[in-house]
């Protein structure tokens, strides 16, 4: 598969930096989808992540007899890491949880988050030191940003929270823009 490595050997170390970039990120983003339930595309990731594994590993076992070769292999295995991460928090799949905690008043929270197309609860609770309002809303992580910048303007003190959520059901949620989506005159 590789013979012209043979005529070209200084292409090797390359091959591996790259392959096992490619290998890593999709075993990052594996993980995730692992992670978050999704029993399909989990694997379909998984079949490509292998494969690029074995076809780089049995380079580095059949030709690779030098340290370069050695240590692009593990710079790919770092940098594929990094380059999972960036694009894990690019795609930003997922369903986040914002907790609120606010000594102003909750329920102007929670009515601001409505007005931007967010759910919300909000309750009433018993602070170390004072009575504190607790609003919380269950968002696709890709809207986590402008949650964020809604809670400073309305409270800038206020103390938040943001967990991960494996899966949600029902709710009010932001209507996803899709380029898919054909929309007609009048619609």
């Amino acid at each position: 598969m590789f013979d012209f490595i043979d005529n070209y050997p200084w292409l090797l170390p390359f091959i591996i930096f790259f392959g096992r970039i490619c290998d890593v990120t999709l075993g990052t983003l594996r993980i995730i989808f692992v992670s978050k339930g999704e029993r399909y595309k989990a694997p379909i990731i998984g079949f490509f992540e292998v494969f690029i594994w074995i076809v780089i590993i049995s380079q580095v076992l059949s030709r690779a007899n030098d340290m370069v070769s050695y240590l692009s292999y593990a710079a790919g295995y770092a940098s594929g890491n990094y380059v999972g991460i960036l694009i894990e928090q690019r795609v930003a799949f997922g369903v986040i949880l914002f907790r609120v905690f606010t000594r102003k008043e909750g329920k102007g929270l929670a009515q601001l988050l409505n007005k931007n197309g967010f759910g919300s609860t909000c309750m009433h609770g018993e602070g170390s030191v004072s009575k504190v309002d607790i609003v919380e809303t269950v968002i696709n992580r890709k809207s986590g940003k402008k949650v964020e910048r809604l809670i400073t303007s309305y409270d800038p003190d206020a103390f938040f929270l943001i967990e991960d959520i494996r899966s949600k059901q029902r709710g009010i949620f932001e209507r996803s823009t899709s380029i898919f989506a054909y929309k007609r005159p009048g619609k």
